[in-house]
Formats: structure tokens, sequence, C-alpha cells
């Protein structure tokens, strides 16, 4: 009613929604409450950060963000608004194509990991794996290296082969990012890009330790698979289909190096971004 006080006669609007002149004015006259007050710049700041993660964050995350933000406010009461508001963070279907070629004659190195994802440094432990990334211009696969202290992507590359090259390239760039010392390990699947000579030269000129997973034991590298189920709920399923190679290579850059490096708070490491905990890292160092 009081949207539309310059169109219509204020008696012709109670008239029509059956309220009383009394009633109106009663309403204009209420001081909004304090709690109504915060509750509303509670849920602008849920809100805000829902559609900054392009509607990845659940209430988990937010809880923690409105925490570092000074508010006072229980977990489930942010879920609580989050599905009066009907905020939901994005869901993704199942679906697998395999990537990982172990039926080869090449070398096996053997599993120095061992299942132990912890790493007291970064550029101590890095883990690589091949996931399909689907496309209506054609099939492409995603090589990806993470840091197992901070959790971040060192490296990665998109291309629409399975290749030694993608994986290689995903490689040098880690390298020439992080130029990590000798006895970094790497561990990976016995996919015969990871098992060719030339990939294997190349561990060996930057110093890496090569080391592979068991025949069949997805768990020997669930942290690299548990990031590419990540991405694929975040950036892939929840969204169409990319139309081409070049906006898929565009969006992954963005989600990657932008958001995920940068920004997406993480719980394994107190719910930072990976860049933010390796920073951390060395000022704590120095």
């Amino acid at each position: 009613m009081e949207d539309h006080r310059s169109e219509f006669r204020l008696e012709k609007m109670c008239d029509v929604l059956q309220v009383s002149r009394s009633g109106y004015y009663k309403w204009k006259t209420v001081v909004v409450s304090e709690r109504n007050k915060r509750k509303e710049e509670l849920t602008k700041r849920i809100k805000w950060h829902f559609h900054d993660s392009d509607e990845t964050y659940g209430s988990p995350r937010i809880f923690k963000e409105l925490v570092k933000e000074g508010w006072t406010v229980a977990e489930r009461t942010v879920g609580l608004i989050m599905r009066e508001h009907g905020l939901r963070s994005c869901m993704a279907r199942k679906f697998r194509v395999t990537t990982t070629d172990s039926n080869h004659d090449q070398p096996i190195a053997p599993n120095i990991l061992e299942q132990d994802f912890k790493a007291t440094k970064p550029n101590e432990k890095w883990v690589a794996d091949i996931t399909y990334i689907p496309c209506r211009q054609g099939r492409l696969y995603l090589a990806s290296i993470m840091d197992l202290h901070t959790k971040q992507i060192v490296g990665w590359k998109l291309s629409d082969r399975m290749t030694t090259d993608l994986v290689m390239d995903a490689l040098n760039q880690a390298y020439a990012s992080k130029k990590p010392g000798k006895g970094l390990i790497h561990h990976s699947d016995r996919g015969s890009q990871y098992a060719s000579k030339e990939y294997r030269e190349q561990l060996a000129s930057y110093g890496m330790k090569p080391s592979m997973s068991r025949k069949g034991n997805c768990y020997d590298n669930a942290c690299i698979e548990a990031f590419h189920s990540i991405l694929k709920r975040e950036c892939i399923y929840s969204k169409p289909k990319f139309k081409t190679k070049q906006e898929a290579q565009e969006k992954l850059f963005r989600y990657l190096e932008i958001f995920y490096n940068r920004k997406r708070s993480n719980s394994t490491i107190g719910y930072m971004s990976p860049l933010r905990f390796e920073k951390l890292y060395y000022q704590n160092a120095a």
C-alpha cells in the first residue's frame, strides 16, 4: 500500500485489501525491533557470501565467513535463513569417465606416499591426476597437481587429448610457479602418461621422487580425486555444459586461479584459502 500511495487513494486500497486505516497507520508508526534489524543485516551478508561464492557455499562455510567478520551467530541460524530464502549450494550428479590407462609396459614407481596425506610444509608432497571435462564442442581433459600442505592447485592444464604432453605441461607450470627444492614426493596413479619415459625424466631433472598408487586402489590418491569431485560439483555439473573449449578454458581459469586458490575457504586448513594458508606459513617461518 505504501508503495502505491501516489497511484491510488488510501481508502480505496484499504477497502480492496480489507485492511483498516487505523491498522495501516499503526503499521507505519511501528519501529522495527533491533532483533529484526539484525536479522535483516545478517540475511544480507548471507546472501552476499552465497552469491559471491557463485552459489557454491553451504551454511557451514558461510557461517565461518560470518565469524571472521565478527558476527556472533549459530550455524543452525545461518542454515535456517538460507532455507527460508531458498539459498541452496550446488549439487552434482554422478558421472564417471575412465582417465587411467594402467595397461602398459612402462615402469611403475613404488608407493612412497602410502596414503600419508599430511605435509609439514609447502612443496613437500604433490599429488597429480587427470579428470574428464564435458564440453559441447568435444571432450576435454584436465591435469591437476595439488600441494598437500596448502591444498593449492600449483599446476594445471586443459586439453582435448589425454597425452603425456598434458601432464607434462601441468608439471612444468607447477615447477615454474613454486621452484620446489629436491626431494619433493610426486604422487600419481599408474596411468601411462605419468609412467612415460618423458615424464619420469622430467621428474628426475627436477629432483622429485616419483610415487604411484597401488593397482585399482583409488584411496591412494584420494586428495586430488576429492578435489576433482569438488570442481565438478561447483564449477561444471551445477552449471550449463560448456559450449566451446574456449569457454571451458576461461571458466576453469576463473575457478582455479581466482576462486579456488585465492578465495575459497578450505575446511582442512582452518577455513582459509590455499594462498592465504601458504602466506601465513611463510610469515610464521620468517
